[in-house]
């Protein structure tokens, strides 16, 4: 028989273990059982205020992911952890990172977004998210005042900021007060973007790990639109925008951009593979070949969106006679980091033509590594080379999925071309 004085020091510890008496679950705890399963609304705080977007968690047996929701568009996270009440979502191949912890009995995060941004340094802003929101912006009052119902359609935009201006394309389509759509721009796109128009007050934002824009605009009483644009945690511009009808081309040409200086004609590189090995234009491998020299940037969203359509044409027309070669050009600039994002983003697209490190991002060092081009306008930039070793088109820029029928133009286009190269025969 137990005595009565150790059976009480029992019953006493095990109402302390099961939490009876002497400590009652908090709040952290409650969050630590909290499944993250669910929809979420997440803020970036912005210079320019609320920076918002979709996220969607799912648990499958503790195996966490998630995915971003701009529009029609899903960006997914390259992985997610939890550690009790911390977690954090990353997106690898943009060295880009969410850390936040849980809070409120599990029903909201906070924390803050991470990314390495141009030269190494850092872009940061504050995150909060709360469960079971599926809102976009927040209602707001606005004393405006406009008698525009809808920004549907076309508009002729102009940017400014302390470079100056250029000019861009915005498409949108709403359905009651929700509004999709992005900006076209001489060298590439906003991708997917999403929001609303109330009460003449127009809000878009999107966000994939890459990206964090948010665009606002006040419509005038003739229709224009007059607004702010915010990418990350330190750019800003402003913009205006008039109505334009569909068929109405305000955009320079991208064939026209970038040109060649050599006088003969040819496009010549040499730089390292991943692996450290160099490769050069003069390499046997490109003689009588077709040659798509893609200069890009693991961090660029635009080259993102080309990738897939790069890998898929090497592997459909390799044995045709077409070469392609990357020549990536990095934020950091140190070799070791800049090698493991640009093997990150081969190993995504299942890349199998050479990636080179060819330098840094900053366009006018990138255009002195590369003397045979009159300027490196875009990311990315596709130089197409012929069975003779000569240039014949260069294309600046990308217009990804969220530009509809100009992203579908464009990748007919550029097939098209491939095919008229091939169909050449090889130089005696």
């Amino acid at each position: 028989m137990i005595p009565r004085s150790l059976l009480t020091v029992l019953i006493a510890l095990l109402s302390t273990s099961l939490g009876c008496g002497g400590h009652t679950p908090g709040d952290d705890d409650a969050a630590s059982r909290s499944s993250l399963a669910g929809t979420w609304r997440a803020v970036l705080t912005s210079p320019g205020g609320e920076l918002p977007f979709t996220l969607t968690v799912t648990d499958s047996g503790g195996n966490l992911s998630a995915v971003v929701h701009n529009g029609a568009e899903e960006a997914p996270f390259s992985s997610v952890e939890r550690d009790r009440d911390q977690v954090t979502f990353h997106f690898t191949w943009y060295d880009s990172e969410i850390t936040a912890d849980l809070v409120d009995g599990g029903d909201r995060m906070q924390g803050r977004w991470r990314r390495t941004s141009p030269a190494g340094t850092e872009s940061v802003l504050p995150f909060a998210a709360d469960r079971d929101d599926s809102r976009r912006f927040a209602a707001i009052e606005n004393d405006g005042e406009t008698t525009l119902q809808s920004v549907a359609g076309h508009w002729a935009v102009e940017f400014r900021d302390e470079d100056g201006s250029e000019p861009a394309r915005a498409e949108f389509i709403q359905d009651g007060d929700k509004v999709t759509g992005t900006f076209l721009t001489p060298t590439g796109d906003y991708r997917f973007l999403a929001g609303s128009f109330a009460d003449g007050l127009l809000r878009l934002s999107t966000f994939d790990g890459a990206h964090a824009f948010l665009f606002q605009a006040h419509a005038s009483e003739d229709g224009s639109l007059d607004g702010d644009f915010w990418s990350r945690d330190t750019y800003h511009a402003t913009w205006t925008a008039q109505p334009i009808a569909e068929d109405e081309e305000i955009l320079p040409d991208a064939w026209s951009l970038a040109g060649l200086t050599n006088d003969e004609g040819r496009f010549s590189f040499t730089f390292p593979d991943i692996e450290g090995q160099p490769l050069s234009s003069e390499d046997p491998r490109f003689d009588g070949k077709v040659v798509l020299v893609n200069v890009f940037g693991s961090w660029c969203p635009n080259c993102n969106d080309e990738a897939p359509f790069l890998a898929s044409w090497d592997r459909r027309y390799r044995d045709r006679g077409l070469e392609i070669v990357g020549l990536a050009y990095e934020f950091s600039g140190e070799a070791e980091r800049d090698r493991e994002m640009v093997a990150r983003f081969g190993e995504r697209y299942g890349i199998e033509y050479p990636l080179l490190l060819a330098g840094v991002s900053d366009k006018q060092a990138a255009a002195e590594t590369l003397p045979d081009l009159t300027a490196v306008i875009a990311y990315p930039t596709s130089i197409f080379i012929g069975r003779d070793g000569k240039v014949r088109k260069i294309h600046s820029g990308f217009s990804g999925p969220g530009t509809g029928t100009h992203h579908q133009r464009l990748i007919a286009e550029l097939e098209g071309l491939i095919e008229e190269l091939l169909a050449e025969p090889a130089a005696v």
